[in-house]
């Protein structure tokens, strides 16, 4: 039988691969970097991820090179009036009552290691230059960096190639949504700021007067979103004057923060229709990207991959293909009503900027947190289990 092809290296394609290892399905990886990045990109890990990258037996090591955050908070500044909410409430339904902070480059080594120790065939330095489809497979080409093309075959084409897909690119496909006017910069540092703000989370979205910002701590820094302040341009904003500036307001410090990456970044909301075509399956944020306000968008890909693999699996042990619809049915509502609506929503609210309707919706949420029923629906929501439990019952 033709292997299953992957397109891309990153949580989603080697989540992908490692669950087709374990099936006994055989796969080529193709991956245009010829190393795995140790950039900064997504950093939470919600409770059913850990379930199910515990299932696979990978779990452990990665959290053993994060940091457990048992909760997260809505905060104001500088008063530090805060809702918080503990992933405790929640602990009869996972194994894992509490979200990992830690970067997505460590799980994508993990797993590529744990791909090619199970003799994984994963390709990298080849990017996808082109492919094609008939009733019997797909194959593709594939280019080195020596510029020499590589042909391969396969049953079906998984594109878990990101944001900026190759593949949704070459299939013409809708990307359907907005881009948000905002542009957030990314600053990091390794300035302790639970050692300055009382009752800091790990994981903290925070409003300060006409603007807001968040603090996302690692094991060995802290992740700043902020933002220009108001007719502050872009280039303005990213100068380091402008960056310490803003965390002299989180924590006046008179040696200063030292700050080690900036970087800004675009934030989009954007899904395919469909994400089946023919035998090219579409995963994580090849076919849809949101805020990454709640942390839900790598994650939602990892589950992506999950229904996709169960899926291609019983079409591959003789179900027709059309089955392979169910993964669309499956995951595109989640994905539109469960990640992307709760991620604008949650943007939407730290976007805020009335005084009164800030403390209103800080006292709802202080409510909600302080009640242990609606506390465990609003966690079983946001920490994504609800969601799996949804696509669970769509035939």
């Amino acid at each position: 039988m033709k292997p299953v092809l992957i397109a891309g290296a990153g949580p989603v394609g080697l989540t992908a691969a490692l669950l087709l290892r374990r099936r006994g399905i055989a796969f080529t990886l193709v991956e245009q970097a010829e190393e795995l990045p140790d950039d900064l990109r997504a950093s939470t890990f919600h409770p059913p991820t850990l379930d199910l990258l515990d299932e696979l037996g990978v779990a452990d090591k990665l959290i053993a090179q994060g940091l457990i955050s048992p909760t997260w908070q809505i905060r104001m500044h500088p008063g530090g009036e805060r809702a918080v909410f503990d992933l405790g409430a929640i602990a009869d339904a996972t194994g894992h009552p509490y979200r990992l902070q830690c970067k997505q480059s460590v799980l994508c080594r993990i797993l590529l290691d744990q791909v090619r120790a199970e003799g994984g065939d994963v390709r990298m330095g080849l990017a996808l230059e082109s492919f094609a489809q008939d009733d019997d497979g797909v194959s593709l080409t594939a280019r080195d960096p020596s510029g020499a093309a590589h042909r391969l075959e396969g049953a079906f084409l998984i594109a878990a190639d990101g944001a900026r897909s190759t593949v949704r690119e070459k299939l013409a496909l809708p990307f359907e949504g907005k881009t948000y006017p905002e542009t957030t910069i990314l600053a990091t540092t390794r300035f302790p700021f639970h050692e300055h703000l009382e009752g800091l989370s790990n994981v903290n979205y925070v409003w300060k007067e006409n603007g807001t910002f968040s603090l996302l701590r690692l094991p060995d820094l802290w992740r700043c979103s902020l933002y220009p302040d108001g007719e502050e341009t872009i280039d303005d904003a990213l100068q380091p004057a402008s960056i310490e500036r803003k965390l002299q307001e989180i924590v006046p410090w008179p040696a200063g923060h030292a700050v080690e990456e900036i970087r800004p970044y675009r934030i989009h909301m954007r899904i395919v229709d469909d994400y089946r075509h023919g035998r090219i399956l579409l995963a994580g944020d090849a076919a849809h990207v949101n805020s990454p306000s709640g942390g839900m968008g790598m994650n939602g890909g990892i589950h992506d991959a999950r229904e996709l693999v169960e899926t291609l699996a019983e079409v591959l042990d003789g179900q027709s293909i059309t089955h392979l619809d169910r993964y669309t049915r499956r995951r595109r509502p989640i994905a539109l009503q469960e990640i992307l609506t709760q991620a604008d929503r949650n943007r939407a609210r730290m976007q805020e900027r009335d005084p009164a309707k800030r403390s209103e919706m800080l006292a709802a949420l202080q409510r909600t947190a302080a009640d242990p029923v609606a506390a465990r629906e609003h966690l079983l929501r946001t920490s994504m289990i609800e969601g799996l439990r949804k696509a669970a019952e769509i035939a």
